[in-house]
């Protein structure tokens, strides 16, 4: 089955994809309509569905043009992938996916999917079905695997010099540390104000980020943080916290303080709010190859993209070929 609409996959899956049964944010039918509606409105929703019994697939993709679909995907998703309903093993699961890349086969000339932690059983489905496809790594995603750990025991493994620059700066620090789990336009203003004073270039996704934040609130599961000095929003971080995993989404700060590193001393004091009293066990940094990222995390999972070419279009050979020798030399 094949949809053009959201809201008719919404229809479709009765729930089966809503925050209390959906494995993650980024598997959660929510999280396609608003990302598709606030980001990627001019590719129109493409998504297809194989079921074996009480067993389906969904594949969530965009047409950014005639012929071509990539994942539903963009640089607010942390992982895209398949969606799997149901119990079956990896054979059903692989059989499912083989439905799906034979009937894209039919209709389309080319696909990009990323970010994919695992390529290995959608790529196969791809070749057999008769894709030229290519596999390749793209950057990485950065995890914490708390383990049960205090803060404390946390902060002791963390690199010296991060330890000491949070020791130095936050004598006599000036900032006052908030984090807030409802949203409110006040607080919203004071968000997108210390991202127009930081490094960032103009955000592309504010109205995504807003539709986001408020969805999270209304489940108690937003931690949005500032520093403040004399109530003046300095740094500003947006984290979502569910099922015991804190997402960080978006980091700002007034770079014009960035001899006092506000951001730095927001972070630990988000972090420790985190595990000490979400009593998370995982804190996910997203995806980005930021150096700042090695120093809190612990773990990278490389991403990879998935560039699928119809043989049977001259015009993809080329690219292709292209693509194959970027991934060798990659």
């Amino acid at each position: 089955m094949e949809y053009q609409s959201l809201a008719d996959v919404r229809d479709v899956l009765h729930g089966r994809l809503d925050r209390a049964v959906a494995p993650g944010l980024f598997s959660r039918i929510d999280w396609f309509e608003m990302l598709h509606r606030h980001c990627l409105s001019d590719h129109p929703p493409h998504v297809l569905r194989a079921r074996d019994g009480e067993d389906e697939a969904w594949l969530f993709l965009a047409a950014p043009a005639t012929g071509q679909m990539k994942a539903m995907a963009n640089w607010y998703s942390f992982e895209w992938g398949p969606v799997f309903l149901g119990d079956g093993d990896g054979a059903t699961r692989q059989a499912l996916l083989d439905a799906l890349a034979r009937r894209l086969l039919e209709t389309q000339a080319r696909i990009d999917l990323y970010p994919l932690e695992a390529s290995a059983p959608l790529l196969a489905s791809l070749r057999r079905a008769g894709w030229i496809g290519v596999s390749r790594a793209m950057g990485g995603r950065y995890l914490l695997d708390v383990q049960g750990r205090s803060f404390a025991e946390y902060w002791a493994a963390r690199p010296g010099r991060l330890r000491s620059l949070v020791r130095r700066k936050g004598r006599a620090s000036p900032f006052a540390l908030s984090v807030e789990d409802r949203l409110t336009d006040a607080l919203w203003d004071d968000y997108v104000a210390v991202h127009a004073r930081s490094w960032k270039a103009p955000e592309p996704g504010l109205e995504l980020l807003r539709a986001l934040a408020e969805r999270e609130s209304r489940a108690g599961a937003l931690r949005l943080g500032f520093a403040r000095i004399d109530g003046l929003p300095v740094a500003t971080q947006l984290w979502t916290v569910d099922r015991g995993v804190a997402l960080i989404h978006k980091l700002s700060h007034d770079r014009a303080l960035d001899h006092l590193s506000p951001g730095t001393l927001l972070s630990h004091h988000m972090f420790a709010c985190a595990i000490d009293g979400d009593r998370v066990g995982r804190i996910d940094y997203g995806t980005g190859d930021n150096d700042y990222k090695t120093d809190w995390m612990e773990r990278r999972i490389p991403l990879l993209r998935i560039d699928a070419f119809h043989p049977r279009y001259a015009s993809n050979w080329l690219p292709a070929a292209r693509t194959a020798i970027s991934a060798l030399v990659g």
